[in-house]
C-alpha cells in the first residue's frame, strides 16, 4: 500500500487513467488513512471502480464496507453481492464472509449447508477462523453430519494456524474420542496440504 504523498499521487494518476490495482491501492489508502485522511465515500468510490473491473480484492474490500456500514447503511444483501463476486474468483476471505452470511442468515437465507460449502472452501485454503469454525460444524453436526475425527481435525489445524481456542476445543472434542479416532484426526492433520485453487 502506499505512504507516500508521491506514491499517492502516482497512484491517483493510475486510479484516474483506470488501472485497477491502482484504483484498489487507493481505496486501501482512504480506507485507512494511509497518506491521505480516511475516508470511507472516497474508499468506496475507488474500490467500487476496481471491482467493477474484477478486482477481488476491491469486490471483498467493498463488500465488508457495506458489511459493516462503514460510511454507508449496512447492507447484508450488497455485502453478500460483492462476496460472492470475489468468491468466485477464489477469494478465501470472501468464501469465509459467505459462510458466515449463510450461517447467521445475514442477507441471505439462514443455510447451514452453504456455510459449510463455502466454510469448507476457505478452511481448505488454510483460513484459520474457517477452520476453527468447522471443527464446531462437524462437532455439532451443524450443517453436516456430526464427525468428530473431522472436528478434531478442523480444531487442530486452527490451532496450528493460531487460534489458541482451537485447542481447548480439540481436547474437548478427544474425550468423546476412542484412541483410534484420535489417531486418525492426528494422521490426517499432519497429512493436509492446503489447497492454493
Amino acid at each position: 500500500m502506499p505512504n507516500s504523498i508521491k506514491q499517492k499521487l502516482d497512484t491517483s494518476v493510475l486510479a484516474e487513467k483506470k488501472d485497477s490495482q491502482s484504483q484498489y491501492n487507493l481505496g486501501l489508502m482512504y480506507e485507512h488513512g494511509t497518506g491521505v485522511p480516511k475516508n470511507y465515500k472516497e474508499a468506496r468510490k475507488w474500490y467500487r471502480l476496481s471491482a467493477e473491473q474484477g478486482n477481488a480484492l476491491a469486490q471483498l474490500n467493498l463488500g465488508v464496507i457495506y458489511d459493516k456500514g462503514q460510511g454507508v447503511p449496512q447492507n447484508h444483501k450488497e455485502a453478500v453481492r460483492l462476496y460472492r463476486l470475489s468468491a468466485d474468483q477464489g477469494n478465501e476471505l470472501a468464501q469465509l464472509n459467505l459462510g458466515l452470511k449463510n450461517e447467521k442468515g445475514q442477507g441471505v437465507p439462514k443455510n447451514y449447508k452453504k456455510a459449510v460449502k463455502f466454510y469448507l472452501l476457505s478452511a481448505g485454503k488454510g483460513v484459520a477462523l474457517a477452520q476453527y469454525i468447522l471443527g464446531w460444524m462437524y462437532g455439532k453436526g451443524q450443517g453436516i453430519p456430526r464427525d468428530y475425527v473431522l472436528a478434531h481435525m478442523w480444531f487442530s489445524l486452527s490451532e496450528l494456524n493460531g487460534i489458541e481456542d482451537g485447542e481447548e476445543n480439540r481436547k474437548l472434542i478427544e474425550k468423546r474420542m476412542t484412541q483410534s479416532q484420535i489417531k486418525k484426526a492426528q494422521r490426517m492433520v499432519r497429512n493436509w496440504k492446503p489447497n492454493k485453487k
